[in-house]
């Protein structure tokens, strides 16, 4: 396997579990309950649409907005781990899903829920996001920039597809059957929040300018 087959299947593989298309797309289902077909399909395109346009602002900016705001690869990976850690949590939670699904039954059929809420948050939320300026701090050169592009372009048509088979996908599983996925994927994102927060704590023990300060103070309380 060549180096950007890689890149296009590990974004894919990162992004993937983040977005959630599985689960958002229960929640597009109440969202949009009271729309035609044609508006459905619609909202559905958009949302996709939203989600790759703001992954990629992220990906292409991700590094000028962590030297802007002087955050470093590290402090991502564990902000970024804590995030997923506890959106994994919330979806072992059997009232998860209910609860957004819930606060978003105020939608009508007239309203534009393509940006907001499924794109964002629900779908390009605080996790993708911060997968993503990971990804564009690993990133050094262009070929990596393309195949990462592309990922996001395939997991963007993947939820697409989700989006308009979701009804299908709800009668063929059933509300038992949504219930154990959206569990088994909240336990596969509280693994890779954990392991998000052991690189980043790793990197933080390994970096000299972290490191040096603290043997340098142990050294001097052992000395006393």
């Amino acid at each position: 396997m060549d180096s950007f087959t890689q890149i296009l299947l590990g974004t894919i593989v990162s992004l993937l579990p983040i977005v959630n298309p599985f689960s958002v797309a229960i929640t597009f289902i109440s969202l949009s309950k009271d729309m035609d077909g044609g508006k459905r399909k619609k909202q559905a395109l958009l949302a996709s649409i939203y989600m790759s346009v703001l992954l990629i602002i992220f990906l292409v900016a991700g590094v000028l907005i962590m030297k802007f705001f002087g955050i470093s690869l590290p402090g991502i990976r564990v902000a970024g781990g804590l995030i997923i850690t506890y959106i994994g949590f919330r979806m072992l939670n059997p009232e998860y899903r209910d609860q957004r699904i819930a606060g978003a039954e105020f939608k009508s059929a007239d309203d534009d829920i393509a940006f907001t809420p499924v794109a964002m948050p629900l779908l390009s939320g605080p996790g993708a996001i911060a997968v993503t300026i990971g990804m564009a701090a690993n990133a050094s050169s262009r070929f990596e920039y393309v195949g990462e592009i592309l990922g996001i372009l395939a997991v963007a048509v993947i939820t697409y597809i989700l989006l308009r088979i979701a009804g299908s996908v709800k009668n063929l599983l059933g509300d038992y059957g949504i219930g154990i996925l959206t569990r088994m994927l909240g336990f596969l994102l509280i693994c890779i929040g954990v392991q998000f927060v052991m690189l980043g704590f790793h990197d933080f023990i390994l970096d000299e300018s972290f490191s040096r300060p603290v043997l340098e103070m142990i050294k001097e309380v052992w000395e006393k």
